[in-house]
């Protein structure tokens, strides 16, 4: 066992972990953010993608106790959650009875810019791909600001989606690097 702390979306996460324990565990098990997902455990999918020290990393390649000390950011880490009061919400039960669920307001607008992105440009559909594809593409766009839609598909190359077949999620880069520019300048198309 091997004591390690790390800096997760800015609060210090520190545990004794068996020196065999990945980075994708630690987020998910001990620092209790499930939205980094498993796609493969072998590095090919980019489901578990994380920036580690402002670096892009496949989290299930590296292992904890490499990275002792980082800050680590990960989807959860992206947009402040604004946590403001609980409202009731009814849901209606396989019975047909409505019970009551408390619910947290959010909006697009509490988003980072990419995640807004991929929700008006239709990004996604299972989602199980989108955590990676988002934190690639935040780190693109921040090195890019003004990419094309071939240096989108380049950049997100090693990132697997099942569903979306990427021309939404190109969409919502293109669109999400107008807005981090802040400008109303466009992008240069294929």
């Amino acid at each position: 066992m091997q004591k390690v702390t790390l800096t997760v979306n800015g609060r210090e996460v520190t545990a004794e972990i068996d020196e065999r324990t990945l980075l994708l565990e630690f987020v998910r098990d001990t620092a209790g953010l499930t939205g980094t997902h498993n796609g493969c455990m072998e590095a090919r999918c980019g489901c578990c993608a994380v920036e580690v020290d402002g670096d892009i990393v496949k989290s299930c390649n590296v292992l904890a106790v490499q990275v002792d000390g980082a800050e680590v950011t990960t989807i959860e880490g992206l947009a402040p959650q604004k946590l403001g009061p609980v409202q009731q919400v009814t849901t209606q039960t396989l019975a047909g009875v409505y019970e009551p669920v408390d619910a947290i307001r959010s909006s697009v607008e509490d988003l980072h810019p990419l995640q807004a992105a991929f929700h008006r440009c239709h990004a996604l559909q299972c989602g199980f791909c989108t955590p990676g594809m988002v934190m690639v593409l935040k780190d693109f766009l921040e090195e890019n600001p003004s990419p094309c839609r071939d240096d989108v598909r380049k950049a997100i190359a090693g990132n697997l989606c099942r569903c979306t077949g990427y021309q939404h999620i190109v969409d919502a880069a293109m669109e999400a690097a107008e807005v981090m520019r802040g400008s109303g300048a466009t992008t240069t198309d294929d």
